[in-house]
């Protein structure tokens, strides 16, 4: 296949097209095929196990380089069942016999974990063994999702095949209003392109509200970029970001920006200044309406947490809401911090303290409630309002019960109600 130098051609480029160009050394633009280059790896509980299997029919015996992988233990931590204690354990010899990094139970969610740990940022290109690997699209990097098999090449060879995704603008303009958040917006953002609106493209986020965001709700918003079926979701990187990563690293990364006259499958430009409260129905995450349109709708479980909205800022506004009150009698309010820092956090400003004292059960940091492993199972016929990224049949662990998806103030609020109930009346 001839580069776009070859054919002659010379157009500007999109955030991932500069950064694919940059770690597979040859000029590209969409639909292109390339190896690149990964500058880190990880793997979760769910997937390292059989990347580790696929590593080793492989025949791998050093990882490409272990200062570039983690494992984490999130998604059932601690573990509980015997057979996933089995799996864990496969997961820490590896990393003790490989020399990587292993995130153990109580460390929380790889995507916060990540992060967190300084070794992503603009420019970088990332794999991991999970869908949800987007989420660091948020810091200006093309991070994306594998499977457990092209884990184990990356783990191998540091490299991955690519084929370079085109890319979808999404432009949002105006000012969020009060008691609308990040997670409002994105909800808002699928139930207008669907849940396969964007396949396999890079979703490239921009305009005056996602600059107004702050770095926990671009973390949300590039998060369900995978809900759209995209690749990737990306933002350009400004001094929110920089000042972010100052708290976790000292190394230098360069901004990617696109081209003025980069290429786009295609411009959406939406105004979100009259937005309002949002929620995603079941089943579907593009099954999206007004809250109003649903409130009132009985419910029994609450969820605030996950790799979508179990920040500091998320846990801080819902616990501006619950402060004083109690959760209705009827409901279970779960609580799950996205990280072992962040639940210091909380617990240092006393957000903790508020959940607790409104009847929240504050568990492990971890994946747990959410993908439906342990922590918070419903029962048939019941329903939820949670602040995860997903809705379909099952994925709290109970394919007959019915879950709704909404930001951390609407779960809050609702849990307080005992019915879906729009969070703006509870705020000052």
């Amino acid at each position: 296949m001839k580069t776009i130098s070859e054919r002659g051609i010379n157009l500007g480029k999109t955030i991932i097209e500069k950064i694919l160009t940059s770690h597979s050394g040859q000029e590209c633009q969409a639909n292109d095929i390339v190896v690149a280059t990964v500058d880190f790896v990880m793997g979760q509980d769910g997937t390292s196990p059989l990347a580790i299997r696929a590593y080793e029919n492989m025949e791998g015996q050093e990882l490409f380089n272990p200062d570039k992988v983690a494992l984490v233990i999130d998604h059932s931590s601690p573990s509980p069942l015997e057979g996933v204690s089995a799996l864990h354990t496969i997961m820490r010899n590896f990393a003790k016999q490989k020399g990587c990094r292993i995130y153990d139970i109580g460390e929380g969610v790889c995507h916060q974990l990540i992060p967190e740990s300084g070794q992503v940022g603009p420019g970088s290109l990332v794999i991991g063994a999970d869908s949800h690997t987007c989420t660091y699209g948020a810091l200006n990097a093309f991070s994306t999702g594998v499977g457990s098999t092209d884990l184990a090449g990356g783990l191998v060879s540091g490299k991955m095949w690519f084929k370079v995704p085109e890319t979808i603008k999404f432009v949002c303009n105006g000012v969020l209003p009060a008691g609308v958040y990040a997670k409002d917006l994105i909800l808002y953002l699928m139930g207008q392109v669907t849940a396969d609106g964007c396949t396999y493209m890079a979703a490239e986020y921009t305009g005056e509200a996602i600059q107004a965001l702050s770095m926990e709700g671009r973390f949300t918003v590039a998060n369900m970029a995978i809900e759209m079926g995209a690749k990737a979701g990306l933002m350009e990187a400004d001094e929110k970001t920089f000042s972010w990563l100052r708290q976790f690293t000292e190394q230098e990364f360069t901004a990617v920006s696109a081209d003025p006259d980069a290429q786009y499958h295609k411009v959406l430009t939406f105004d979100v200044s009259e937005l309002e409260p949002q929620v995603a129905k079941p089943h579907r995450v593009d099954n999206v309406s007004p809250l109003s349109e649903v409130a009132g709708t009985p419910i029994q479980q609450a969820f605030i947490g996950t790799c979508t909205n179990g920040r500091l800022e998320d846990l801080r506004i819902a616990a501006a809401i619950l402060a004083g009150k109690k959760v209705h009698p009827d409901v279970r309010l779960i609580v799950a911090p996205a990280s072992r820092k962040v639940y210091l956090d909380a617990m240092n400003e006393g957000i903790i303290q508020r959940l607790v004292e409104a009847g929240a059960a504050v568990v492990t940091p971890g994946c747990g409630p959410c993908v439906g492993t342990h922590n918070g199972v419903p029962s048939d016929g019941e329903t939820v309002i949670s602040t995860a990224n997903r809705n379909f049949k099952g994925r709290m662990g109970n394919s007959n019960a019915e879950i709704y998806l909404a930001s951390p103030a609407s779960v809050a609020a609702s849990a307080l109600t005992g019915v879906i109930t729009d969070p703006r009346q509870f705020m000052k």
